[in-house]
């Protein structure tokens, strides 16, 4: 009897079993969770942290979903092994599972650079499963003060989750920029001084020397002193079920826009795969729930002998801080390579269009983020900004800066989305 066999159970895995039961609604899936908990929305666990959502309310899908689409979950276990020629995968447990169809699913690990003395640490954490929250949220009282390196996007939830729970939080990063991997010189600042505005103390352009105890020497020389530690500097894609047998990999598990790896019967998706990047027409690692989940759907489809492509997927990022609203998209390349950028700079809001060959290829929008879908979609699309009216759309998001034919197209398809 054909299996699918699915290694991971994050939105990638979700993903995947929608996809394979689009059109195969009977043959048996077997998911490998090394968490012991049914997929959950990963990016609300700083809102856990908060106090604004439950552990019920986090969860992806509902508690029957892998009954519902004929799954078996295997909790608590990892895969050690594929054996491609035998179409098996080895367990942590030393059960062997055979598969006719493989999706690898297993997402990204915490990446933690060598810093002397950290072993002395008592109480150090990472910020990245709903395990690490818990445990996070077990350490932590009114009075801490709590040292969070790494100003990313990890970095930042974290700092909002702690916000009304702890005395201190201090962000220490040796770039000089929050967030330097979705916001420029421009943007940056506006964020980190809303932040700073609510209570969160930066030590950017500075990161950790050594730690002695419950003391951070900086690299600066000066000292920091905390109660709790969260090490947040980035994360390395789980590669190494491919790599182990001579599968492609670079940064990440290099897949087609099938999400084929190139081990036969061998698929890949979510934070541990590297594709195409619609915005600069290359494969990277694009670690974003919405593309963790159609790569999962796209491999699904294509497992079950269907005909899929992941073709379009760019960068894109919607988040908040503590009342601030962010979304950036696509790249910002432009800027250097000769292109236009469009800013609009106001009190209480920023928008930045990153234009190159007459096409956007990015953006960045603090504050105002109505309209991001549309500017999603020109980049995705590749619209000759010359068919629209560009500069009332920077500044109103709105369908009326197409022309009618156009907005009768789009319009159609909302129709015929609803009544679907």
């Amino acid at each position: 009897m054909k299996r699918y066999v699915i290694v991971g159970n994050g939105i990638a895995a979700a993903g995947c079993i929608e996809g394979i039961r689009k059109t195969d609604k009977n043959t048996p899936i077997t998911v490998i969770s090394g968490e012991n908990y049914p997929v959950y929305c990963r990016p609300l666990i700083s809102y856990y942290l908060q106090g604004r959502t439950s552990l019920e309310k986090m969860q992806y899908r509902e508690g029957t979903f892998y009954r519902d689409n004929g799954c078996e979950v295997i909790y608590g276990e990892t895969a050690d092994r594929i054996d491609p020629a035998e179409h098996t995968v080895l367990l942590s447990n030393g059960e062997t599972l055979p598969y006719d169809k493989l999706l690898i699913a297993t997402g990204a690990s915490p990446f933690l650079p060598h810093f002397d003395g950290i072993e002395t640490v008592p109480q150090r954490f990472s910020f990245l499963t709903l395990d690490d929250t818990l445990a996070l949220e077990k350490a932590i009282c009114e009075t801490s003060k709590v040292l969070i390196v790494g100003a990313g996007l990890i970095g930042l939830k974290c700092a909002e989750g702690l916000k009304d729970k702890v005395g201190q939080i201090t962000v220490c990063d040796l770039a000089d920029n929050v967030l330097s991997s979705i916001l420029d010189d421009d943007t940056a600042p506006i964020v980190q001084a809303h932040l700073e505005q609510n209570g969160v103390e930066f030590l950017m352009g500075d990161s950790v020397n050594s730690f002695h105890g419950n003391t951070a020497v900086m690299q600066s020389s000066r000292q920091v002193e905390f109660d709790i530690l969260v090490t947040a500097v980035g994360v390395r894609p789980n590669i190494s079920l491919i790599a182990d047998i001579g599968g492609e990999v670079n940064r990440g598990v290099v897949v087609n826009t099938k999400m084929e790896t190139s081990i036969p019967d061998v698929f890949a998706a979510g934070d541990c795969s590297e594709g195409y990047d619609l915005s600069i027409g290359k494969n990277r690692v694009l670690a974003l729930l919405p593309n963790a989940y159609i790569g999962g759907f796209t491999a699904g489809v294509n497992m079950a002998d269907g005909n899929n492509y992941f073709d379009n997927a760019i960068p894109m990022n919607s988040i908040g801080f503590m009342g601030l609203h962010i979304m950036t998209a696509g790249s910002y390349a432009a800027e250097k390579d000769g292109g236009t950028v469009y800013s609009k700079m106001l009190s209480d809001s920023v928008k930045k269009f990153f234009v190159k060959e007459g096409k956007l290829k990015g953006y960045i929008l603090i504050g105002d983020i109505l309209g991001g879908g549309i500017y999603t979609s020109l980049i995705r699309e590749k619209t000759p900004l010359d068919t629209l009216n560009f500069d009332s759309l920077t500044e109103n998001a709105s369908l009326f800066a197409f022309p009618c034919e156009t907005r009768r197209k789009k319009l159609g398809s909302v129709v015929q989305y609803y009544v679907i």
